[in-house]
């Protein structure tokens, strides 16, 4: 299982479209995924097609429930002409209240989503953050393999890429198996302009191993979050071939680490071809 965490404590860079993209680039090859929504906004549970979700992510996070994440696990309301369709653990307006039940926890409660993924099987797990550096994003730092920064070419994203990345250090101290690494910095929402570039070029600079291939400005990310379907079921409108063609590119970047020493395979990654 690949489980990546995708993250930002600042709000507005389009951290949930980044993971809808992902995953729509996963269906397109057949590759099956699970996205756990664990931000209170639920964004990425209704971009999934889900609107009255029968059962949610909360409930596995109230107490340590080992392996609990499949209790909550339903299929989404992509349709099946998309490809793989993906699984979902959905979003829940009550995880508002439950981060600050979270800290009252005697014994810390850091890992409850890491004891919830416990035999977990699905091959691809993408958890969408809530845009913080609450307890909701410790704990999807707490259960993952790898975290995926999405930030914005703006004025105050190398400094907040920075603190992400230091709350990052300070996960891998305190977990015994030194995890998550950071598979990259996706810049989303690259504009054509000269202040988009010099911004990226910064965060280039700032982050030379780390940034990966961006995601330019498109209206047909936008529109096919705001319609409930997968980027690559958008066929001829302008600009979603290119954008799916983007989401490919990181798709195979974040696999790559997971998949490097054992090349993937219809096994590990059932109905697709990487």
């Amino acid at each position: 299982m690949a489980s990546i965490a995708v993250v930002n404590q600042k709000g507005g860079v389009g951290k949930t479209t980044v993971v809808l993209g992902l995953a729509s680039a996963a269906a397109h090859r057949g590759i099956e995924t699970l996205v756990v929504d664990i931000d209170p906004q639920g964004n990425a549970t209704t971009g999934l097609g889900v609107f009255e979700p029968t059962r949610s992510i909360d409930s596995v996070l109230i107490e340590e429930r080992p392996g609990g994440i499949n209790s909550v696990v339903e299929t989404t309301g992509w349709t099946d002409d998309s490809g793989r369709r993906p699984l979902v653990a959905a979003s829940s307006p009550a995880l508002a209240a439950r981060e600050p039940q979270l800290a009252s926890d005697p014994l810390g409660a850091q890992d409850r989503l890491s004891v919830a993924m416990q035999g977990c099987s699905v091959p691809l797990v993408l958890v969408d953050c809530p845009p913080s550096l609450g307890l909701l994003t410790i704990n999807a730092l707490f259960a993952v393999d790898a975290v995926l920064v999405v930030t914005e070419p703006g004025a105050w994203a190398v400094d907040g890429v920075g603190r992400m990345l230091q709350t990052i250090d300070r996960i891998r101290t305190r977990r015994p198996d030194g995890g998550p690494e950071v598979s990259g910095i996706a810049v989303n929402r690259l504009g054509r302009t000269r202040d988009g570039r010099y911004w990226h070029e910064q965060l280039d600079s700032a982050y030379p191993e780390k940034c990966l291939p961006p995601v330019h400005l498109r209206a047909a990310v936008s529109e096919a979050a705001a319609q409930s379907r997968p980027i690559h079921s958008l066929g001829s409108r302008a600009g979603a071939a290119e954008a799916a063609g983007e989401f490919d590119v990181l798709l195979d970047i974040l696999l790559r680490p997971v998949t490097a020493d054992a090349p993937p395979t219809t096994e590990s990654l059932p109905e697709g071809d990487i």
